[in-house]
Parts: C-alpha cells; sequence; structure tokens
C-alpha cells in the first residue's frame, strides 16, 4: 500500500511505495529551501519544474529540468532550492 509523507510543514510531500525497482517516492516540493539526509542511495529524477541541488561535497549549485537525474550518496544530507512548485521521482538503493 502507499505511505503518505510530509515535511517542512507540508510545504514537501510524497507517497511511498515498492514495485520492481524497489523503493519508489513520488512527491511535490513547495518553493522554499530544503535540507534532506539519506540512509541509501537516492535517485532522484525532477518530473515537473525545477531543482536547483547542492549535493555533498560540492561547492556550485545545479540546476536539474524534467527528465534529469541526480544521484546522492548513501548517509549524506544534500540541500535543494525550489523556485515554483515542483515534482520528482526517488528510487533508492
Amino acid at each position: 500500500m502507499f505511505k503518505v509523507n510530509e515535511y517542512f510543514g507540508g510545504n514537501v510531500k510524497s507517497l511511498a511505495f515498492e514495485n520492481a525497482e524497489g523503493p519508489v517516492t513520488v512527491g511535490v516540493m513547495a518553493p522554499g529551501d530544503y535540507e534532506f539526509g539519506t540512509s541509501t542511495v537516492e535517485y532522484m529524477t525532477v518530473t515537473s519544474g525545477k531543482l536547483t541541488i547542492l549535493l555533498p561535497g560540492e561547492t556550485e549549485w545545479k540546476n536539474y529540468k524534467p527528465y534529469e537525474t541526480f544521484v546522492v550518496a548513501k548517509d549524506t544530507k544534500f540541500k535543494v532550492k525550489v523556485e515554483e512548485q515542483s515534482a520528482y521521482k526517488c528510487v533508492y538503493k
């Protein structure tokens, strides 16, 4: 079944499920600045809008548009800037 997740006072929401890819979430983010922690490797794909990401160990922010994917290492934190309502898919490995 689906599990509903809500973070940052409801500004980030996701639905978690499992399929042949493994654990997956699909979600939406309202405009704002966020920091997330990981416990597994995460493959995040923007599905709508734009996410601006600062990955661990990096000094420059990078923009990701629909159909672009970035990978976040296990047991790290990454920062996200959202300028417009945006959506994503995250696969956990």
